[in-house]
Protein backbone atom coordinates (compact mmCIF):
# COMPACT_ATOMS: atom_id res chain seq x y z
CA UNK A 1 0.00 0.00 0.00
CA UNK A 2 1.18 3.64 -0.70
CA UNK A 3 2.94 5.16 2.09
CA UNK A 4 0.34 7.85 2.77
CA UNK A 5 -2.53 6.09 2.24
CA UNK A 6 -1.49 3.26 4.68
CA UNK A 7 -0.71 5.83 7.08
CA UNK A 8 -4.01 7.96 6.55
CA UNK A 9 -5.60 3.96 7.40
CA UNK A 10 -3.77 2.85 10.14
CA UNK A 11 -4.78 6.30 11.48
CA UNK A 12 -8.58 6.37 10.93
CA UNK A 13 -7.68 9.83 9.14
CA UNK A 14 -10.05 11.50 6.30
CA UNK A 15 -6.90 13.16 5.55
CA UNK A 16 -3.76 14.41 6.26
CA UNK A 17 -1.38 18.04 6.81
CA UNK A 18 1.96 17.58 5.48
CA UNK A 19 3.96 20.93 6.80
CA UNK A 20 8.09 19.46 7.93
CA UNK A 21 10.19 20.85 5.41
CA UNK A 22 11.95 16.90 5.54
CA UNK A 23 8.05 15.42 4.98
CA UNK A 24 7.71 17.46 2.41
CA UNK A 25 10.80 16.46 0.95
CA UNK A 26 10.31 12.45 1.55
CA UNK A 27 6.66 12.59 0.46
CA UNK A 28 5.73 15.05 -1.95
CA UNK A 29 9.64 15.66 -3.57
CA UNK A 30 9.58 19.80 -3.03
CA UNK A 31 12.86 20.79 -2.00
CA UNK A 32 11.80 24.24 -1.00
CA UNK A 33 10.77 23.62 2.51
CA UNK A 34 7.84 26.47 2.74
CA UNK A 35 4.64 25.05 1.75
CA UNK A 36 1.57 22.64 3.07
CA UNK A 37 0.85 19.33 1.26
CA UNK A 38 -2.79 17.85 1.70
CA UNK A 39 -3.43 14.52 1.14
CA UNK A 40 -7.62 13.89 1.27
CA UNK A 41 -9.26 10.19 1.25
CA UNK A 42 -12.45 11.07 -1.58
CA UNK A 43 -14.38 8.88 -4.14
CA UNK A 44 -12.09 8.55 -7.64
CA UNK A 45 -12.70 11.64 -9.99
CA UNK A 46 -11.01 12.03 -13.36
CA UNK A 47 -11.29 15.72 -12.42
CA UNK A 48 -8.94 15.30 -9.27
CA UNK A 49 -5.78 14.80 -8.69
CA UNK A 50 -5.58 11.15 -7.49
CA UNK A 51 -3.21 8.00 -6.32
CA UNK A 52 -3.41 4.54 -8.34
CA UNK A 53 -5.90 3.43 -6.15
CA UNK A 54 -8.28 6.08 -7.41
CA UNK A 55 -8.74 7.32 -3.56
CA UNK A 56 -6.42 9.85 -2.70
CA UNK A 57 -5.68 13.58 -4.05
CA UNK A 58 -2.87 15.04 -3.06
CA UNK A 59 -1.74 18.26 -3.56
CA UNK A 60 1.38 20.61 -2.39
CA UNK A 61 0.48 24.23 -2.02
CA UNK A 62 3.09 27.04 -2.46
CA UNK A 63 3.75 30.27 -2.67
CA UNK A 64 5.15 32.09 -6.28
CA UNK A 65 8.16 31.65 -5.27
CA UNK A 66 8.22 28.24 -5.37
CA UNK A 67 5.90 27.02 -8.20
CA UNK A 68 7.97 26.21 -10.97
CA UNK A 69 10.27 24.56 -9.07
CA UNK A 70 7.90 22.48 -6.97
CA UNK A 71 6.30 21.38 -10.05
CA UNK A 72 9.47 20.30 -11.87
CA UNK A 73 10.41 18.29 -8.33
CA UNK A 74 7.12 16.75 -7.55
CA UNK A 75 7.19 15.64 -11.69
CA UNK A 76 10.79 14.04 -10.92
CA UNK A 77 9.80 12.21 -8.15
CA UNK A 78 6.67 10.96 -8.99
CA UNK A 79 5.14 11.09 -6.27
CA UNK A 80 1.37 11.45 -8.05
CA UNK A 81 1.29 15.45 -6.15
CA UNK A 82 -0.31 18.14 -8.10
CA UNK A 83 1.12 21.73 -7.96
CA UNK A 84 -1.26 24.87 -6.79
CA UNK A 85 -0.23 27.98 -6.08
CA UNK A 86 -1.53 29.67 -3.06
CA UNK A 87 -1.69 34.28 -3.54
CA UNK A 88 -4.23 37.06 -2.57
CA UNK A 89 -6.65 35.43 -5.38
CA UNK A 90 -6.43 32.43 -3.80
CA UNK A 91 -5.66 32.41 -0.02
CA UNK A 92 -3.69 29.40 1.37
CA UNK A 93 -6.50 28.60 3.70
CA UNK A 94 -9.77 29.23 1.50
CA UNK A 95 -7.67 26.64 -0.63
CA UNK A 96 -7.85 23.87 1.90
CA UNK A 97 -10.74 24.21 3.26
CA UNK A 98 -11.83 23.66 -0.29
CA UNK A 99 -10.37 20.36 -0.74
CA UNK A 100 -11.21 19.61 2.71
CA UNK A 101 -15.20 20.20 2.26
CA UNK A 102 -14.82 18.43 -1.34
CA UNK A 103 -13.85 15.40 0.42
CA UNK A 104 -15.98 15.71 3.37
CA UNK A 105 -12.98 15.02 5.85
CA UNK A 106 -13.22 16.06 9.72
CA UNK A 107 -10.57 13.65 10.89
CA UNK A 108 -7.16 15.69 9.79
CA UNK A 109 -4.09 14.15 10.55
CA UNK A 110 -1.02 16.66 11.67
CA UNK A 111 2.66 16.88 12.40
CA UNK A 112 2.30 17.45 15.82
CA UNK A 113 6.13 16.40 16.91
CA UNK A 114 7.06 19.71 14.66
CA UNK A 115 4.45 22.27 14.28
CA UNK A 116 4.45 25.04 16.96
CA UNK A 117 1.47 26.29 19.22
CA UNK A 118 0.96 29.31 17.32
CA UNK A 119 0.96 27.52 13.71
CA UNK A 120 -1.61 24.71 15.27
CA UNK A 121 -4.07 27.39 16.71
CA UNK A 122 -4.07 28.92 13.44
CA UNK A 123 -4.58 25.65 11.56
CA UNK A 124 -7.57 24.74 14.00
CA UNK A 125 -9.47 27.82 13.41
CA UNK A 126 -9.07 28.21 9.91
CA UNK A 127 -10.21 24.65 8.94
CA UNK A 128 -12.19 23.85 11.23
CA UNK A 129 -11.65 20.56 11.57
CA UNK A 130 -10.80 17.57 13.78
CA UNK A 131 -6.97 17.73 14.00
CA UNK A 132 -5.19 14.27 14.92
CA UNK A 133 -1.96 14.13 16.22
CA UNK A 134 -0.11 12.24 14.38
CA UNK A 135 2.75 11.53 16.70
CA UNK A 136 5.55 9.26 14.83
CA UNK A 137 3.59 7.56 12.14
CA UNK A 138 5.02 10.14 9.69
CA UNK A 139 8.79 8.72 10.73
CA UNK A 140 8.13 5.04 10.66
CA UNK A 141 8.49 4.52 6.89
CA UNK A 142 11.81 6.75 6.71
CA UNK A 143 13.58 3.95 9.29
CA UNK A 144 13.98 1.40 6.64
CA UNK A 145 16.27 3.85 4.15
CA UNK A 146 15.72 2.44 -0.09
CA UNK A 147 18.70 2.13 -2.17
CA UNK A 148 18.92 5.36 -3.19
CA UNK A 149 18.70 7.01 0.41
CA UNK A 150 21.43 4.36 1.23
CA UNK A 151 24.10 5.77 -1.55
CA UNK A 152 22.89 9.12 -0.70
CA UNK A 153 24.24 8.31 2.84
CA UNK A 154 27.21 6.47 1.78
CA UNK A 155 28.34 9.76 -0.33
CA UNK A 156 27.79 12.31 2.07
CA UNK A 157 29.72 10.34 4.82
CA UNK A 158 32.29 9.94 2.24
CA UNK A 159 32.41 13.97 2.24
CA UNK A 160 33.41 13.75 5.72
CA UNK A 161 35.94 11.28 5.38
CA UNK A 162 37.90 14.10 3.12
CA UNK A 163 37.16 16.48 5.42
CA UNK A 164 39.09 14.63 8.08
CA UNK A 165 41.88 14.04 5.94
CA UNK A 166 42.24 17.29 5.23
CA UNK A 167 42.27 18.61 8.36
CA UNK A 168 44.69 16.26 9.72
CA UNK A 169 47.44 18.61 8.08
CA UNK A 170 46.10 21.77 10.10
CA UNK A 171 46.04 19.90 13.71
CA UNK A 172 48.86 21.45 15.39
CA UNK A 173 49.74 23.70 18.26
CA UNK A 174 48.63 27.65 18.23
CA UNK A 175 45.61 26.61 15.73
CA UNK A 176 41.85 27.86 17.70
CA UNK A 177 38.87 25.27 17.69
CA UNK A 178 37.29 28.27 15.58
CA UNK A 179 40.01 27.76 13.15
CA UNK A 180 39.70 24.07 12.90
CA UNK A 181 35.97 23.93 12.41
CA UNK A 182 35.97 26.87 9.35
CA UNK A 183 38.69 24.85 7.44
CA UNK A 184 36.54 21.07 8.50
CA UNK A 185 33.41 22.97 7.35
CA UNK A 186 35.07 24.56 3.94
CA UNK A 187 36.68 21.03 3.39
CA UNK A 188 32.85 19.17 2.98
CA UNK A 189 31.94 21.84 0.79
CA UNK A 190 34.74 21.91 -1.45
CA UNK A 191 34.13 18.16 -1.59
CA UNK A 192 30.36 18.68 -2.77
CA UNK A 193 28.67 19.07 0.66
CA UNK A 194 25.47 21.48 0.29
CA UNK A 195 24.83 22.67 3.99
CA UNK A 196 26.08 20.90 7.19
CA UNK A 197 24.27 18.38 9.03
CA UNK A 198 24.99 20.51 12.74
CA UNK A 199 26.96 23.07 14.34
CA UNK A 200 30.05 21.31 13.66
CA UNK A 201 31.97 20.76 17.47
CA UNK A 202 35.68 20.58 17.53
CA UNK A 203 36.89 20.37 21.52
CA UNK A 204 40.23 20.27 22.43
CA UNK A 205 42.02 19.92 25.99
CA UNK A 206 39.93 20.18 28.91
CA UNK A 207 36.97 21.32 26.58
CA UNK A 208 36.65 17.75 24.94
CA UNK A 209 35.39 16.21 28.18
CA UNK A 210 32.12 18.37 27.04
CA UNK A 211 30.43 15.74 24.13
CA UNK A 212 28.65 19.26 22.94
CA UNK A 213 31.71 21.86 23.24
CA UNK A 214 31.10 24.91 21.06
CA UNK A 215 34.37 25.94 19.07
CA UNK A 216 36.24 28.48 20.20
CA UNK A 217 39.36 30.87 20.71
CA UNK A 218 41.26 28.23 22.58
CA UNK A 219 44.30 27.10 20.87
CA UNK A 220 45.18 23.92 20.70
CA UNK A 221 48.11 22.61 22.94
CA UNK A 222 50.65 20.04 23.05
CA UNK A 223 48.87 17.10 24.96
CA UNK A 224 45.53 17.89 24.24
CA UNK A 225 42.81 15.69 23.06
CA UNK A 226 41.12 17.01 20.14
CA UNK A 227 37.65 15.76 19.41
CA UNK A 228 35.54 16.64 16.22
CA UNK A 229 32.35 15.82 15.61
CA UNK A 230 31.13 16.80 11.86
CA UNK A 231 28.56 16.21 9.06
CA UNK A 232 27.13 17.24 6.14
CA UNK A 233 24.16 17.48 3.76
CA UNK A 234 24.36 15.58 0.59
CA UNK A 235 21.26 15.93 -1.49
CA UNK A 236 19.43 16.51 1.61
CA UNK A 237 20.61 13.79 3.40
CA UNK A 238 23.01 13.63 6.49
CA UNK A 239 26.33 12.39 7.97
CA UNK A 240 27.61 11.77 11.01
CA UNK A 241 31.26 11.57 11.99
CA UNK A 242 33.64 12.00 15.24
CA UNK A 243 37.32 11.32 15.29
CA UNK A 244 39.68 12.14 18.57
CA UNK A 245 43.49 12.95 17.83
CA UNK A 246 46.51 13.85 20.34
CA UNK A 247 48.41 16.81 19.63
CA UNK A 248 52.21 15.81 20.53
CA UNK A 249 52.16 12.34 22.36
CA UNK A 250 49.56 10.74 24.28
CA UNK A 251 50.46 9.93 27.77
CA UNK A 252 49.32 6.81 29.19
CA UNK A 253 46.05 7.49 30.89
CA UNK A 254 44.92 9.21 27.50
CA UNK A 255 45.99 5.78 25.78
CA UNK A 256 44.18 3.55 28.37
CA UNK A 257 40.75 6.29 28.18
CA UNK A 258 41.54 6.11 24.21
CA UNK A 259 41.17 2.54 23.64
CA UNK A 260 39.02 1.62 25.94
CA UNK A 261 36.08 4.00 24.06
CA UNK A 262 37.76 2.10 20.64
CA UNK A 263 37.50 -1.47 21.66
CA UNK A 264 33.77 -0.39 23.39
CA UNK A 265 33.44 1.14 19.42
CA UNK A 266 33.92 -1.61 17.75
CA UNK A 267 32.47 -4.06 20.18
CA UNK A 268 29.46 -2.49 19.35
CA UNK A 269 30.27 -2.45 16.14
CA UNK A 270 31.05 -5.89 15.73
CA UNK A 271 27.82 -7.29 18.02
CA UNK A 272 25.01 -5.62 16.32
CA UNK A 273 22.96 -7.47 14.68
CA UNK A 274 19.31 -7.39 12.94
CA UNK A 275 16.37 -8.54 15.11
CA UNK A 276 18.18 -7.19 18.37
CA UNK A 277 16.37 -4.20 20.37
CA UNK A 278 18.29 -1.17 19.86
CA UNK A 279 18.59 -1.23 24.04
CA UNK A 280 20.51 -4.42 23.87
CA UNK A 281 23.46 -2.65 20.99
CA UNK A 282 23.93 0.29 23.18
CA UNK A 283 24.49 -2.43 26.36
CA UNK A 284 27.37 -4.24 24.60
CA UNK A 285 29.73 -0.99 24.54
CA UNK A 286 28.09 0.64 27.91
CA UNK A 287 28.84 -2.71 29.99
CA UNK A 288 32.28 -2.62 28.80
CA UNK A 289 33.40 0.97 29.30
CA UNK A 290 31.76 0.35 32.92
CA UNK A 291 33.66 -3.00 33.36
CA UNK A 292 36.70 -0.76 32.66
CA UNK A 293 35.80 1.43 35.05
CA UNK A 294 34.53 4.68 33.77
CA UNK A 295 31.24 4.31 33.05
CA UNK A 296 30.41 7.00 35.13
CA UNK A 297 31.98 9.10 32.40
CA UNK A 298 29.93 7.71 29.63
CA UNK A 299 26.19 9.80 29.30
CA UNK A 300 25.26 9.61 26.17
CA UNK A 301 23.31 7.08 24.19
CA UNK A 302 25.45 4.59 21.90
CA UNK A 303 23.69 6.55 18.44
CA UNK A 304 20.95 7.53 16.63
CA UNK A 305 19.53 7.24 13.19
CA UNK A 306 20.44 9.29 10.64
CA UNK A 307 18.82 10.44 7.57
CA UNK A 308 16.90 13.93 6.09
CA UNK A 309 17.39 14.78 9.88
CA UNK A 310 20.52 14.15 11.47
CA UNK A 311 18.55 12.55 14.37
CA UNK A 312 16.04 10.13 13.62
CA UNK A 313 14.36 6.92 14.64
CA UNK A 314 15.29 4.70 16.00
CA UNK A 315 18.04 5.37 18.33
CA UNK A 316 20.92 3.16 20.50
CA UNK A 317 20.15 3.99 23.69
CA UNK A 318 18.97 2.32 27.01
CA UNK A 319 15.59 3.01 26.26
CA UNK A 320 14.53 2.47 22.89
CA UNK A 321 13.37 -1.23 22.54
CA UNK A 322 12.60 -0.72 18.78
CA UNK A 323 13.92 -3.68 16.72
CA UNK A 324 16.68 -3.39 14.53
CA UNK A 325 16.05 -4.53 10.65
CA UNK A 326 18.02 -4.14 7.39
CA UNK A 327 18.13 -0.43 5.80
CA UNK A 328 18.06 1.41 9.13
CA UNK A 329 20.91 3.28 9.89
CA UNK A 330 22.29 3.99 13.00
CA UNK A 331 25.73 5.99 14.13
CA UNK A 332 28.19 4.26 16.91
CA UNK A 333 29.60 6.78 19.24
CA UNK A 334 30.58 5.60 22.86
CA UNK A 335 32.55 8.70 24.19
CA UNK A 336 34.36 8.39 27.84
CA UNK A 337 33.82 12.62 28.97
CA UNK A 338 36.50 13.09 32.34
CA UNK A 339 35.84 16.27 33.59
CA UNK A 340 39.28 18.15 34.13
CA UNK A 341 40.97 15.62 32.04
CA UNK A 342 39.50 15.42 28.82
CA UNK A 343 37.34 12.92 26.76
CA UNK A 344 37.11 10.67 23.21
CA UNK A 345 34.28 10.20 21.20
CA UNK A 346 35.06 7.77 18.25
CA UNK A 347 31.67 7.70 15.78
CA UNK A 348 30.95 6.08 12.42
CA UNK A 349 27.55 6.37 11.09
CA UNK A 350 26.64 2.48 8.85
CA UNK A 351 23.65 0.74 8.02
CA UNK A 352 21.78 -2.09 9.33
CA UNK A 353 22.40 -5.23 6.99
CA UNK A 354 20.95 -8.92 6.78
CA UNK A 355 24.48 -10.02 8.34
CA UNK A 356 24.82 -7.60 10.73
CA UNK A 357 26.25 -3.90 10.52
CA UNK A 358 28.33 -2.08 7.60
CA UNK A 359 29.77 1.64 8.47
CA UNK A 360 29.86 3.89 5.94
CA UNK A 361 33.02 5.55 7.48
CA UNK A 362 36.68 4.87 5.75
CA UNK A 363 39.05 7.37 8.11
CA UNK A 364 41.01 5.64 10.13
CA UNK A 365 40.15 4.74 13.90
CA UNK A 366 43.20 3.88 15.54
CA UNK A 367 45.16 6.56 17.92
CA UNK A 368 45.97 9.56 16.04
CA UNK A 369 49.63 11.13 17.48
CA UNK A 370 50.37 14.32 15.65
Amino acid sequence: MEKITSIISECGLDAMLITDPKSLRYYTGFRGGEGVALCTVQNADPQKSVDAEGMLRKTLYVDSRYTEAAGMETEEAGLGFSVREYNHDAPLFTQLREQLSDAGAEKVGFEDRSMVCSTFTKYHKELGVRLIPLEGAMEKPRQIKSTQELELLKKAESIGDKAFTHILKYLRPGVTELEIAAELEYAMKKNGAEGFSFDTIVASGFHSAMPHAIPTEKKLEKGDFVTMDFGCIYQGYCSDMTRTVVIGKANEKQRTVYHTVLRAHLLAMEGLRPGMRCCDVDRIARDYIRDAGYGAYFGHGLGHSVGLYIHESPALNTRDESILVPGMIETIEPGIYIPGFGGVRIEDMGAVTEEGYVSFSASPKELIEL
